[in-house]
C-alpha cells in the first residue's frame, strides 16, 4: 500500500499556534505536500464539505514549512474527530490518493459517499447538551474544561466536573457556586519548570493554597499528587479540577501546545521564558522562528485584561511578541534595557537588575526584591540564568496580585532547601567535592550550567551527558559541542532512561562522543555508561578531592536514584577516592 501522503492528523481542542478556538490540522507529506495549487484545492473541498454537512468553516488557513504544509481549520469542539475525517478527505481526494480508503471512513473518490459518511460521523459525534453548558457558561463568565471524559465548569475550589456521558440539565446547574482562579501559563524552552515552582511558592506565601503542573508531577499545597512529565494538558486538567486549588500555574510544553493547543481559552497572566533552538521537526516546526510562534500561542489565552510577560533579552521572542495585541510585562538581565525603560515611562510593569540588585517596577514606582548574592536560585550571581526566572515569576506573581514584599521573601530562601527545586541547580558538597544536578537538557540549559560549574577557577571537571533519541544528529553534535567548550576532565556518555525514541541502545552517546573526540576530547577522556545511574557511579568513581561534578538527569526514576546514591555516600561519610558500595 502506498504511503499516507500526510502526517501527524490531530485534533485542537484550545486555542492553537493557528487560531484561537477548535479545530483540527494535518501535516503534508510526500510529492506534492508543497504545492500551493494542491493547497487551494483541500481549502475548497474542507468549505464545500462544511457548507453540506450545515457545519461552516470560520477559519481556514495553510502554514507552510520546509517540505510541506500544515493544513488547519476550525471546528466545533464535539465534532473535532469529524473534523480531522474531513480534513483528512480533502487532502486524500485532492491528491487523489484512492487506494488508501479504509472501511468506515469517507471515499476520497466519491464526494456523495463521503458526505453520507461524514455526516452519521457529526450526528453521532454531536453533544447538544455539551453545547448548551458551554454557552451558559461562557454567557455567565464561567470557564469551561472539557475533554474526551469529562466537563469542568468553574475552576478549582470554584469548580464542577461530570462524566461527558453524564452532563446535567442547565438548570440544575448551581451556577452561582462555579468561578474562576487566579491562573498562569508558563512557557518556553528553559526556565519552564523553575519559574513555575517560584510562582507558586509566592503565590502560597500570599495565602493561597496553590496547585502546579510540571515536567516532574502534578503538585497541590507544595505536595506532590502525581508523578511523572505532566507539562501538558494531561497536567493542567488534573491541577485545574481539584477542588482545594485556589490559585494555579501550568507548565505549558511546545508538545502539547502543537498537538492539542491550550487545555484552556483564558488565563490571567502567561510568560514566555526564551527561545533557543530545540525539537525542530516535529509538528511542523522546523526552524526559530516557527518556534517562537509555537510558544507565543500563549497569547491566545489573554484577553484585554491578561497579562503577558516577555523576556526582552531574546531579541527574536521580544520583536514578535510585541506585535501581538495584549498587555505587556518585560523582564531582562539589565534593569535599564532600553525596552524596559521605554515600558516604565509608559507605566508598564519590568523587572531587572540594577547595581546588584533584582528590581521590580510599575511605571515610577520600582522596589528592589532580592540581593542576587545571597538570592538561593542566583548562586551568588553565577547562574544569572536563574535572574531571569526570578523575574517573570515576580512579574507573573505580580499580575496576580502578590504584592512586592512576598515576592522578595520567597526569593531570600526559594533554592535554599533541596525540595524547592528538585533536579534544577541543586548544589550539593561532600566527600570533598562539589555536584550540580540539573535538568539541562539542550545546548543553552547545558551552557548555562557549565558556566556555573567553572566559576571560581580551574578545578577538574567531570560532566554525565546524554540526550533525548528524538533530537536530529545535528541537534546532538550541538549539544556535545558546548559540552567540549568546557574543556571537561572525564564526560560519561549515557542514554536517558526512558527516551530512546526510535533510535538503537547507545546510538545517542556514539554520535555525542565523536563529536567530542573531534573536538578535541581524547578516548581517555570519554566513558560510556548508559544507564543513568551507572554513568552517575562511574564518575564518581573516577572522582578526587577538589573535583566538579556535573550531573544532568532526566529520567524521573533516575533522578530519585540519583538523589538516593547522593544521600547514603554523603551520611555515610565516603570521601571521593574511596571505593563506592
Amino acid at each position: 500500500m502506498d504511503a499516507l501522503p500526510f502526517d501527524d492528523s490531530r485534533r485542537l481542542t484550545g486555542p492553537n499556534l493557528y487560531f484561537a478556538g477548535s479545530g483540527a490540522v494535518l501535516e503534508t507529506l510526500g510529492e506534492g505536500a508543497d504545492d500551493p495549487a494542491a493547497w487551494a484545492g483541500w481549502r475548497e473541498r474542507v468549505q464545500r464539505m462544511g457548507a453540506a454537512l450545515g457545519w461552516p468553516v470560520h477559519t481556514v488557513m495553510v502554514r507552510p514549512h520546509p517540505g510541506g504544509a500544515a493544513l488547519a481549520f476550525t471546528a466545533p469542539g464535539d465534532g473535532l474527530y469529524a473534523a480531522t475525517e474531513i480534513n483528512e478527505w480533502a487532502w486524500l481526494s485532492q491528491r487523489r490518493a484512492f487506494v488508501l480508503h479504509a472501511p468506515g471512513h469517507p471515499a476520497a473518490w466519491d464526494e456523495a459517499s463521503a458526505q453520507h459518511t461524514l455526516a452519521a460521523m457529526v450526528a453521532d459525534e454531536a453533544n447538544p447538551r455539551l453545547q448548551a453548558l458551554q454557552a451558559q457558561a461562557v454567557a455567565r463568565g464561567v470557564p469551561v474544561l472539557a475533554d474526551d471524559d469529562a466537563l469542568t465548569l468553574g475552576l478549582g475550589e470554584g469548580g464542577q466536573t461530570w462524566p461527558i456521558n453524564a452532563l446535567p440539565e442547565v438548570a440544575d446547574v448551581h451556577w452561582s457556586a462555579l468561578h474562576a482562579i487566579p491562573t498562569a501559563m508558563v512557557t518556553g524552552t528553559n526556565g519552564k519548570t523553575t519559574t513555575v515552582r517560584l510562582l507558586a511558592a509566592m503565590l502560597r506565601a500570599h495565602g493561597l493554597r496553590s496547585g502546579h503542573s510540571c515536567t516532574d508531577g502534578v503538585f497541590v499545597a507544595g505536595e506532590q499528587i502525581a508523578s511523572g512529565d505532566f507539562s501538558g494538558p494531561g497536567g493542567a486538567r488534573a491541577v485545574l479540577r481539584d477542588r482545594r486549588v485556589q490559585a494555579a500555574v501550568l507548565e505549558t510544553a511546545r508538545g502539547g501546545m502543537l498537538r492539542r493547543g491550550l487545555v484552556l481559552p483564558r488565563v490571567d497572566a502567561a510568560a514566555v521564558t526564551n527561545v533557543s533552538d530545540d525539537h525542530f521537526g516535529e509538528y511542523g516546526i522546523f526552524d526559530i522562528d516557527a518556534l517562537v510562534d509555537a510558544k507565543l500561542t500563549v497569547a491566545r489565552a489573554l484577553d484585554a485584561s491578561g497579562m503577558l510577560v516577555l523576556n526582552a533579552d531574546d531579541a527574536r521572542l521580544a520583536a514578535r511578541g510585541e506585535a501581538l495585541p495584549c498587555r505587556f510585562a518585560w523582564f531582562a538581565r539589565d534593569h535599564d534595557h532600553p525596552r524596559l525603560r521605554a515600558h516604565r515611562a509608559l507605566g508598564g510593569a519590568t523587572c531587572g537588575v540594577r547595581d546588584g540588585q533584582l528590581h521590580l517596577a510599575s511605571g515610577d514606582d520600582v522596589v528592589a526584591i532580592a540581593d542576587i548574592t545571597t538570592m538561593p536560585l542566583a548562586d551568588g550571581g553565577m547562574a544569572d540564568y536563574n535572574l531571569g526566572n526570578a523575574a517573570a515569576a515576580s512579574l507573573l506573581a505580580q499580575a496576580l496580585g502578590v504584592p512586592p514584599a512576598t515576592n522578595a521573601g520567597v526569593l531570600s530562601r526559594f533554592g535554599s532547601e533541596p525540595g524547592d527545586n528538585p533536579g534544577r541547580l541543586q548544589r550539593r558538597s561532600f566527600g570533598g567535592l562539589r555536584l550540580l544536578l540539573d535538568y539541562a537538557h539542550n545546548p543553552e540549559g547545558l551552557r548555562g550550567l557549565l558556566r556555573v560549574a567553572r566559576a571560581g577557577g580551574p578545578k577538574r571537571l567531570g560532566l554525565v551527558l546524554g540526550q533525548a533519541g528524538n533530537r536530529g544528529d545535528d541537534d546532538i553534535r550541538a549539544l556535545a559541542g558546548v559540552a567540549a567548550d568546557a574543556r571537561p576532565d572525564l564526560v560519561v556518555l549515557k542514554d536517558i532512561d526512558g527516551f530512546i525514541r526510535g533510535r538503537e541502545t547507545g546510538e545517542v552517546a556514539q554520535v555525542i562522543g565523536d563529536e567530542l573526540r573531534r573536538r578535541g576530547l581524547h578516548d581517555d577522556q570519554l566513558r560510556i555508561c548508559l544507564p543513568e545511574l551507572g554513568a552517575v557511579r562511574e564518575l564518581l568513581s573516577w572522582s578526587q578531592p577538589g573535583d566538579v561534578l556535573v550531573l544532568p538527569i532526566h529520567a524521573l526514576d533516575a533522578k530519585a536514584e540519583v538523589q538516593s546514591l547522593l544521600d547514603s555516600l554523603a551520611s555515610s561519610g565516603w570521601q571521593a577516592g574511596d571505593p563506592l558500595a
